[in-house]
């Protein structure tokens, strides 16, 4: 694994088919300290780039000429070279269904058209953060022995919570696609945090909670709930009900880092 020293170290590759957007989008990555970046304006040239010179982050725009950013993504993770690939997407697209495959995927930020400078550094330090192991701060367990369990319908997700822990130094973790299989698995083994979508068929996250605390044996695990509706009125009555935290998706390293702390310490 690379150890970068700065931001200026890191390599992007922006897919954007418009010579407008592409030059207002260099300028605010030069500006914001990235001087390593290639140009790419369809889906099949931004696979080609990614076979010879796989960059630290995508940057991509929603529509292009031979597809959609979620056509992008799914090649993408798909590829076993490319599937733990940083990437972002720069859209003026504001309908939730169309970026939920996106949200869901893994993406390190979503970003508004026109989007501002602060929220763009943001997202360049998210990356920084999952190219970078640092192991997690913890008063109470060593990251190499904290065993979790990552509760998510989406395989895509899955990857993607995983990726970002493995980057704080967790490595023991273990996968259900419902909270029922989650159920299963806690009655076998024993966790020290359990992380859950909230939105899965069979039983969801809510029920999950809900099953965990009425449970003499499971009581006491800590969980962190991840939504890509972390506003939702209906997560704040989750977390009365014993959700240790409410993470958003995309779930970002430096977020995920600090609400770690917060309910392991």
């Amino acid at each position: 694994m690379s150890t970068y020293a700065a931001i200026s170290d890191l390599s992007f590759l922006l897919v954007e088919p418009s010579d407008t957007q592409r030059k207002i989008i260099t300028k605010a990555l030069d500006d914001a300290g990235i001087k390593q970046i290639e140009h790419s304006s369809t889906i099949e040239e931004t696979i080609r780039s990614l076979a010879s010179f796989p960059p630290d982050l995508i940057i991509s725009s929603m529509y292009l000429p031979d597809g959609s950013a979620n056509d992008l993504i799914d090649q993408i993770r798909n590829n076993k070279k490319t599937e733990h690939q940083c990437f972002m997407l720069i859209s003026s697209e504001r309908n939730r269904e169309h970026l939920e495959h996106l949200r869901q995927s893994g993406v390190l930020a979503i970003l508004p058209k026109p989007f501002s400078q602060k929220d763009l550094k943001r997202a360049i330090h998210a990356t920084l953060d999952l190219i970078v192991e640092e192991d997690i701060d913890l008063e109470l367990f060593d990251p190499g022995t904290l065993r979790v369990l990552v509760t998510d319908d989406s395989r895509l997700a899955r990857k993607h919570v995983s990726k970002t822990l493995n980057t704080m130094g967790i490595k023991a973790i273990e996968f259900a696609e419902n909270g029922k299989e989650a159920i299963v698995l806690l009655k076998k083994m024993e966790f020290d945090l359990i992380v859950t979508d909230y939105n899965m068929p069979e039983m969801d996250g809510r029920e999950l909670t809900e099953a965990v605390r009425l449970d003499p044996a499971l009581a006491h695990i800590p969980i962190l709930m991840v939504s890509s509706n972390s506003e939702d009125s209906k997560l704040s009555n989750i977390a009365q009900e014993g959700v240790d935290a409410i993470c958003g998706k995309p779930f970002e390293p430096s977020v995920v880092r600090d609400l770690l702390a917060k309910i392991l310490n």
